[in-house]
């Protein structure tokens, strides 16, 4: 999983730095780039999940940050839709991007914990 979670922090990087330059120049903000920092985030986890005596503490660690990039592009979504204005354009394919890549990063690393805890309960084979 620590591969995964450097690959799913690059497509977060891009998908901020994108969101940044794609928008009209009078129009770009900073918070274009919280993908970025999710990404990040990620790739240091993935990074130092590469130790094996490290792997579970950074990939724990890594899936707490993609629940909470879930967490906060969803959230983000809804705030607006229930304020009644709705984010659009560029912003929403941003936010809905982000939601979707950090839903899918976790659900896989849930079903990595499992595996691995069957595993572990199993026992050494060979």
């Amino acid at each position: 999983m620590a591969k995964a979670a450097i690959g799913f922090g690059i497509v977060l990087i891009i998908l901020g730095i994108a969101g940044y330059y794609a928008a009209q120049a009078d129009h770009r903000s900073l918070t274009a780039f919280i993908p970025s920092v999710a990404g990040v985030l990620l790739v240091i986890c993935g990074a130092i999940g590469s130790d094996p005596d490290k792997r579970m503490h950074a990939m724990h660690g890594a899936v707490l940050v993609g629940l909470l990039g879930f967490l906060m592009a969803a959230g983000r979504i809804l705030a607006k839709t229930m304020k009644g204005a709705p984010a659009e354009g560029l912003a929403l394919f941003s936010q809905a991007a982000m939601a979707i890549i950090c839903l899918i990063f976790v659900i896989l690393c849930i079903r990595s914990f499992i595996s691995a805890r069957r595993a572990r309960k199993a026992g050494p084979t060979g």
